[in-house]
Order: C-alpha cells, then sequence, then structure tokens
C-alpha cells in the first residue's frame, strides 16, 4: 500500500523554490513530491529568488499525461523573455513520467517536501527538535498556520513547546505568536472557552491537530484538557466551565452516585470516563474560585469581573434545572441556588423563639457567609447579618432606664443601632425572594414592638422630668442647650477653632452611620472622660420640646432655651461666641453652596480659614424627609448628605475640631399605604398638638416646652401622625426624635481638650452588633456586661466586662508577666520616654484579649482605662510599643492596614519574653 502524498501548499512551495532555483536559474519546471492543499486559494504567485522575483504556476496532476500536457500549455503560453516557473505536484509516480520531460525539471526528479527542513527555515533556526520530525500533524499545521508576517525569529534551535505555544497562539487565538513565552493554565485555557471564536476556531481543526493538541495540553495544562478540549470540538465550549462547576457540585452531593448518571448525560462524549471527571471538576472550581477572589479583590466587587462570574454560575444552575440535579445540589457552596438556599434556611430561623433560635440563627449565618458568592451578594449577605444582629438585640434582656439622661444614652448606645438594622431590613433583600422578605417583614414587627415598649417607657420618663428640667437642674442628662458650652466651648479654649456642623434632623442611627464611615485615618473621635476604670462613650443630649427645628435648633445654637428662625440662630450662635471672647460665623441652607466651580462658598473658606469659630446647619435630612426622599438605602451615610463631605475635608485641612450635632431626630414612615393620620383636634405638627393626650400620646409641660403656654401633646408611638403622609417625622416624644446625637473629632494628630480622651472605634457597637452568638451569649453572663441592670449616673455607657487583673484573679496576666520578664526591663532601658509598665501590661491584655487586633485608639484607651493617664495620640503609643516590644526586629506588635490597626502576635510574645510565659 502507498504511503499516503505529503500535502504542501504555497508557504512550503516558496521555501523549495527559493533554495533550489537559487542554483538553477534557467530551469522553468520543479516536480514537486506532494499534492497541493486544496485549500489554498492562489495557484499562481511571485517568490523571490536570490536579487530578483519569479512568477510561479502550480499545477496539481494525476497522470503522466496530465503532467506533459500541463507542461507543453506552460512553455506555450509564455512570452519571450519568459522566466516563470512551473510547480508540477499531484500522485504520478516518478517512473511514469517520460525522461524528455524529466530532462527539463530541476535535479531530473520530484523534489520531496521535507516538513522538517521548511519549518526550520521558517522559524529561522538551524536545527529543529528531533521529537518533531515524527510527528506529521505539527508539522503540517505549522506550515499551514503560518502568520502573514511569518512565523517569529526563535534562535538556534525550535522546541517542539515553542512550536506548539506559536501554533497555539496562531491557530485558537491564544497568546501572541510572536511572544517567547505563553502563560498556559487551567485559568487561561477556560477563558479562552468562553470568547467568543476560540472553541469554534477548534472544532475546524483536522482530527490529527486536535489530537495532537489535546495531548500536548494535557501535560501543560493538566488532565481538565481533554474533557474541555472534546467539549469546544462539539461546539459546547462555551458550557465548559459551567459544567465542570456543575460537576463538583454533583460529586460533593450525598447523592453522587445518583448524580453521575445525570453528569453522564450532560457530558455526552466529552466525559471519557468518571476518573476524567473529579479533575475537570477540580479545575473548574479552582477557576471560578479565583475569579470570585478578583472580583472581591478591590473590596467591593468589580462590576464586570462579578458579572462574569455570575453569568458562569447561574448556567451551572440552569444546567442543573435542566438535568433535573437541583435537588442534589440545593446546598453546594459555590452555586447560585445554594446561596439562595442558605439565605432562605436563615430567613426560617428568624421567626424561632425559645432559648435555642438565636444559635440556630447564628448558625444559619455562619453557613452563608461561608458561601463563596457571600461577598459577590455583599448587599444581601449584609442584610442577613443585619437581621441576626437584630434578633440578638430582641434577645437581649437589660434594666429598663430610670432617667431621661439615661434612656437617651442607651438610645445612641443599643437601641438606635437597633433602628439602623429596621431600616437596612426594611428595603428588603437584593434577591427579592418571597419568603426572604416576609420573613425580614416579621422581624421587623417583632422589633417595632420592642422599640414601642421602650418609646412607651421613655414617654412617661419625658413627662414626669420636664416639668421641672432646666439648665440649672438637669437631672443628669445633657441638654441641648448646652452642648456648645459642653461640646464645643472646650475646643475653642487657647485659640482653638472648632467647626460646628449640624445635621437638622439627624437622629440617633443616623450618627452611628456616618461615625462609622470616617476614615480613622483623617479622623479621631474623643468625648469628655469617664473616669478611672469606665470606658468613654459618645454623648447624647435631649432636644428642646416639641422636637421640631424652630425651638429646639434655635436652643442649641443660641446656648440657652430660644425660638426662632434663621435670624434668631445667628445673632445667638455670635452672642454666645462673644460672652466666650471669640467671634464667629454661622452659614445656613444656600450659603455654604459654592457656585459653579467651587465646592463651598468663598465665605465659607474665609472664614474657616479665620480664627472664629463657625458654624454650618445643613438640612438635607429635614428636607428629604419632608418632601419624601428617603435614603434608598434605609439610613444615610456621609456621601448621601450633600456637602458633609467637603465641609469635613475643608475642617481638617484647616486642622478644625468638628462637633457634628443634630437638633432632633426622626420617625420614618413605616406603616402601610392608605394609614390615614389621627382625627384630633389642636394639630400644631405631625407629631405635636394641644388637648388631652391619647393613646400613644403623652402630655408634656414645663420649662422645656417652649410653644403653647409650655403644654403640649405628643405622639410617642411610631405610627402615629396628625398630618398628610411624609417620609419621616419629628416633633413627638419618641426616643428616635428626642435623642440628639453629638459627634466630637479632631484631625488625627490633633490636639485634644484637657479632661477628654479618644473614643475608641471598638467601644461604640453594642455588645450584639459585631459578634458571635456564643461569644455574645457568654458576655450577657459576665457580671458587669451591657446586660447586668445599670447602677451608674444617667449618662454612663453600657458597662463592658472587666479586665482581668492581679487584684480580681489573684495570678498575674500575661502582660503583667511581660513587663516583669528581664528581656522587657532590658529593652525599656533603651527606649525614651517609655509609656508606664502598667499601660503596656493592659494594652498587652486587651489586645490579647481581642484575639490579637484592635484599633490604636482602642489600645490607648485600655491603657488610659488603667492608669487614668489620657494617652492623647494613640499611633504615637502603639509605636512606642512597637519599639518596645519588637527585640531584634521580630514583629511581635505591628501597625498594619495603613496604620489602622494594631496587631499583636502572641506566640512571639512569649518567644521574646519567655518569663512572662510562666
Amino acid at each position: 500500500m502507498t504511503a499516503a502524498r505529503p500535502v504542501a501548499g504555497r508557504r512550503a512551495i516558496e521555501v523549495l523554490l527559493r533554495t533550489e532555483l537559487e542554483n538553477a536559474p534557467d530551469r522553468r519546471l520543479v516536480l514537486v513530491d506532494a499534492v497541493w492543499d486544496p485549500e489554498e486559494k492562489d495557484s499562481e504567485f511571485t517568490v523571490a529568488v536570490g536579487s530578483g522575483r519569479r512568477r510561479v504556476v502550480v499545477s496539481d496532476q494525476h497522470s503522466p499525461l496530465g503532467v506533459a500536457d500541463a507542461w507543453h500549455r506552460h512553455l506555450a503560453g509564455g512570452t519571450a523573455p519568459d522566466d516563470s516557473v512551473l510547480v508540477v505536484t499531484g500522485t504520478v509516480p516518478p517512473n511514469q513520467l517520460g525522461l524528455d520531460l524529466r530532462a527539463h525539471a530541476v535535479h531530473r526528479h520530484p523534489l520531496p517536501v521535507d516538513r522538517a527542513e521548511i519549518v526550520t527555515q521558517l522559524f529561522g533556526a538551524t536545527d529543529l527538535d528531533p521529537r518533531m520530525l515524527g510527528e506529521h500533524w505539527l508539522l503540517d499545521a505549522l506550515l499551514q498556520a503560518e502568520p502573514l508576517d511569518g512565523w517569529p525569529r526563535v534562535g538556534a534551535v525550535l522546541t517542539r513547546d515553542r512550536a506548539v505555544r506559536a501554533l497555539i497562539a496562531a491557530r485558537l487565538g491564544l497568546g501572541d505568536p510572536a511572544s517567547d513565552t505563553l502563560d498556559l493554565d487551567a485559568d487561561t485555557l477556560f477563558a479562552w472557552t468562553r470568547t467568543p471564536a476560540g472553541p469554534a476556531l477548534y472544532a475546524t481543526l483536522p482530527k490529527d491537530e486536535q489530537r495532537g493538541l489535546e495531548t500536548w495540553l494535557s501535560r501543560a495544562v493538566g488532565p481538565a484538557a481533554p474533557t474541555l478540549l472534546t467539549l469546544a470540538s462539539e461546539g459546547r465550549g462555551n458550557d465548559a466551565l459551567p459544567l465542570g462547576v456543575l460537576a463538583s457540585a454533583a460529586l460533593r452531593s450525598p447523592s453522587a452516585e445518583a448524580a453521575g448518571f445525570a453528569l453522564g448525560t450532560l457530558f455526552g462524549q466529552a466525559l471519557a470516563s468518571f476518573d476524567t471527571l473529579r479533575p475537570f471538576a477540580d479545575a473548574a472550581t479552582g477557576v471560578l474560585t479565583r475569579w470570585i477572589a478578583q472580583a472581591e479583590g478591590t473590596g467591593s466587587p468589580s462590576a464586570p469581573a462579578r458579572s462574569r462570574v455570575l453569568a458562569v454560575l447561574e448556567r451551572a444552575d440552569r444546567l442543573a434545572a435542566d438535568a433535573r440535579l437541583t435537588d442534589l445540589v440545593r446546598d453546594d457552596r459555590l452555586l447560585p441556588s445554594g446561596y439562595l438556599g442558605r439565605l432562605r434556611t436563615l430567613a426560617a430561623c428568624l421567626g424561632g423563639h425559645g432559648a435555642g433560635a438565636p444559635a440556630l440563627a447564628e448558625s444559619a449565618l455562619h453557613r452563608l457567609t461561608a458561601h463563596q458568592l457571600a461577598a459577590l451578594h455583599g448587599e444581601s449577605t449584609e442584610t442577613a447579618r443585619t437581621a441576626v444582629r437584630l434578633m440578638r438585640w430582641l434577645a437581649t434582656e437589660s434594666a429598663p432606664p430610670a432617667t431621661v439622661g439615661q434612656a437617651v444614652q442607651d438610645h445612641l448606645s443599643s437601641s438606635g443601632w437597633a433602628d439602623l438594622a429596621i431600616g437596612v431590613l426594611t428595603e428588603g433583600d437584593a434577591s427579592r425572594d418571597a419568603s426572604v422578605g416576609e420573613a425580614y417583614r416579621r422581624l421587623i414587627g417583632a422589633a417595632r414592638e420592642r422599640r414601642a415598649a421602650l418609646d412607651a417607657r421613655f414617654a412617661e420618663l419625658l413627662a414626669s422630668w420636664s416639668e421641672t428640667a432646666c439648665q440649672q437642674a438637669n437631672g443628669g442628662a445633657l441638654l441641648i442647650e448646652d452642648v456648645l458650652a459642653k461640646a464645643a466651648a472646650p475646643f475653642a479654649q487657647g485659640g482653638g477653632r472648632p467647626l460646628v456642623l449640624v445635621l437638622d434632623g439627624m437622629s440617633a442611627d443616623i450618627a452611628v452611620r456616618i461615625a462609622g464611615e470616617l476614615d480613622r485615618r483623617a479622623w479621631t473621635e474623643i468625648v469628655p472622660g469617664a473616669g478611672k476604670g469606665v470606658l468613654p462613650h459618645r454623648q447624647a443630649a435631649v432636644s428642646m420640646l416639641p422636637s421640631v427645628t424652630r425651638v429646639s435648633r434655635a436652643s442649641l445654637l443660641c446656648g440657652r432655651p430660644s425660638e426662632g428662625g434663621q435670624a434668631a440662630e445667628r445673632t445667638g450662635f455670635t452672642a454666645f461666641w462673644r460672652k466666650r471672647h471669640r467671634g464667629a460665623h454661622l452659614f445656613h441652607k444656600g450659603g455654604y453652596e459654592g457656585p459653579p466651580g467651587h465646592r463651598l462658598a468663598p465665605e465659607v473658606v474665609q472664614a474657616l480659614a479665620s480664627d472664629d469659630v463657625v458654624g454650618v446647619v445643613v438640612n438635607t435630612i429635614d428636607d428629604a424627609l419632608a418632601d419624601g426622599r428617603e435614603g434608598t438605602t434605609g439610613s444615610w451615610g456621609l456621601a448621601d448628605i450633600g456637602k458633609l463631605p467637603d465641609l469635613l475635608n475643608a475642617a481638617r485641612d484647616y486642622g478644625r475640631p468638628v462637633v457634628l450635632v443634630s437638633d432632633h431626630g426622626h420617625l420614618i414612615d413605616r406603616t402601610e399605604r392608605g394609614h390615614q393620620p389621627a382625627d384630633v383636634p389642636g394639630v400644631r405638627g405631625a407629631r405635636w398638638r394641644t388637648g388631652e393626650p391619647g393613646d400613644g400620646e403623652v402630655l408634656l409641660a414645663g420649662p422645656r416646652v417652649l410653644t403653647d403656654g409650655r403644654r403640649i401633646v405628643a405622639a410617642w408611638r411610631d405610627d402615629l401622625r396628625y398630618t398628610s403622609r411624609q417620609a419621616g417625622y419629628h416633633g413627638g416624644a419618641s426616643l428616635a426624635e428626642v435623642t440628639v446625637p453629638v459627634l466630637t473629632l479632631v484631625p488625627a494628630g490633633g490636639s485634644v481638650p484637657s479632661g477628654w480622651t479618644l473614643l475608641p472605634p471598638e467601644s461604640t457597637e453594642p455588645p450584639w452588633w459585631n459578634t458571635t452568638e456564643s461569644d455574645w451569649a457568654k458576655a450577657q453572663a459576665v457580671p458587669g456586661t451591657a446586660a447586668e441592670p445599670a447602677e451608674q449616673a444617667p449618662t454612663a455607657p453600657p458597662r463592658q466586662p472587666p479586665a482581668v487583673s492581679t487584684a480580681a484573679t489573684g495570678a498575674l496576666t500575661l502582660g503583667d508577666r511581660t513587663v516583669r520578664s528581664a528581656p522587657y526591663r532590658t529593652q525599656r532601658e533603651f527606649v525614651r520616654l517609655a509609656p508606664g509598665d502598667k499601660a503596656v501590661a493592659a494594652a498587652l491584655d486587651a489586645l490579647l484579649a481581642a484575639g490579637g487586633k484592635l484599633s490604636p485608639g482602642a489600645v490607648a484607651a485600655a491603657a488610659q482605662a488603667a492608669t487614668g493617664k489620657s494617652q492623647r495620640n494613640p499611633e504615637r503609643f502603639a509605636t512606642m510599643l512597637e519599639r518596645l516590644l519588637n527585640i531584634d526586629g521580630y514583629p511581635v506588635l505591628q501597625l498594619v492596614e495603613s496604620g489602622r490597626t494594631v496587631q499583636l502576635d502572641r506566640a512571639l510574645l512569649q518567644q521574646q519574653f519567655p518569663e512572662g510565659t510562666a
């Protein structure tokens, strides 16, 4: 049986003629022992020979008579002088050609097409990898696939890997043929399957070339390549990654054997055996895991990267549904259906009752956050986390407040956070799943019931307290008219220049969110010192009554009980600071917004640059509530309040401390559509009136009531209003309306007034907000925690678990033992102005109790609580700890995350200070 003739294309003929005609310039006939490539479109072309070019005509013949006829026609068709060359290809054996014909041919016999030699020349090499000599599929493919600008020059030897990589780039569009390297891995190959043309190009290749590339890619990429390429050859390359993910989910399911039959149907011929399925599935999930990590790389998922991942996974879910695999892969930790299933499980736990209900919800939340799509579905995951937080709050048991001051402080410290959670849940889940939405609705209802009980208790306290409360007898509460004197005036001492920012309508839930969004590298929150052994806390004031702008904001800015509009506020603000020998400027709505090209009005910038005290009133929140434009995320953040970021940035640039305060809070209308206002007499506002109190109302009278003969009726129930529907309301007697948050900030590294202290971010969150259920439950059982009935002053914060101390336990803490060790004592001698041992020990113990990570402010606060000495620069304190503990450069303690976190390595601490472990 005669061996099949090689196939020669234009490029092979060009290389052959360039070599042979240079030594036979007078010859016009070339016999080639090959057949002409039928895919070549041009059989006439020119080829460079020496310093000139010659015309070439290719004729493919399969009989001796046809060869002779082609030669005679070529001679007859030429014109003198004619040096055109006839190249005859075909299947005629040499011994059947006449001697007279062969006499005209170069070398007088058919020339063999040495594919290896031609390929070597095409790459500009002098030698060829010996392994390629027997791989005709590779040599033929390289001849056929040569780019228009030729193969790249490779040097002395053309290696097999270099040749295959160049071929893959030219044939499949993977990489650049001219590149010396091509990073081929599973990620690259799976991404190629999702390109518009990649798999289609592979499907058109000859079968022997497909097999050759499959063998090579199996070694280069791994055992997943054959299955992937088979899918590509069948036109199903775009489903390769979804099928791999689905296979992984099925193989992990409890009924993997049953799932295998369905997978066989999905994969078809691509599934050579189940032995190949596992590596293919592993490779696919590995690729998706890396894609997910890339999508999460910037902290918030990138839209294109997120879409790429979800497109694959949603297709995998559809394939599962088509193959009736949905029930078998329902709990998968990668498929979207698995995420939704876990979310539904959590939702089912939210309505549980009894001691075990919170634990079930915590377990469900843990499983939800463990799903690989938890971050990509970040909004939904955070909403679910917030739901569990609210469930923890509902499970807490705390003593009712005894005074108005304690009530507003508790609201800012805890129930205001519950309001924040209710706002988030009210927006609903991003998945729009009906069962999840219904679970959130029921949870909101339970939380509102508890809030109503708190508001009812507060209304009783407020009614009794307001009968006699005044600046001279405040009953332990911070009054709104005293905020300037107690929160702003300390910053003005010694030439200080505070900026008083009044966010009209800012309630506790908005305040805690804004504070949480502040850049801690730019701002440090400080508060008045609470005394040794007591952790600091934010200040909460009580609004004027009714809790409306005209009386409450005027009283705030005048520093005394007042009623009036902007003119009265400007006069009162100037007079207050004039008594303290300071100039002052107050800007209202429209007065601080800059003209085109300016972020702030030039007058505001000029005032901030001066030595005067500056006040700015921002009405964004109050105006939006009245106009029905409540925030879209259930609460307000920095970016939602017009010009607030610009004002804060300007204050920081000019080195000004900031007092961020409200004049009153507000309630969001969460009643059903169609809910009508109460039909009552004496309506004066949305939430207050004259007359006698009814259900959900309270009578308020006394010095702090500045309207209607110092006697009004105010609503405390959140679903009660007297006017047409708006987005939100104020003027009533609920905690959310009467509590006035006060945030006091200094630029990072700025001076702290005497008697004031740092407020660590960790101490601002209630115990139930960011903790696990088990840790939270343990905290409830520890004497001295927030769950214990409070016995301190009305404005004191919720008490924290006491730090372990020598006096309490009779044993030294690890921090105590460290500072008493010989290595530490030696190191301390070389550190100038080192903090005291008690401060260092307390800081170490606080870090150890927190798992090794705290903010610099929290570390400094722990030291201050133990010593009573203010640590005004937490970053400097952390740096001093580094010098004391990092002996010989070992990172026992270091500042990480751009200085936002202090990290302690317990193991290194014990190694470097071994005497401290005894």
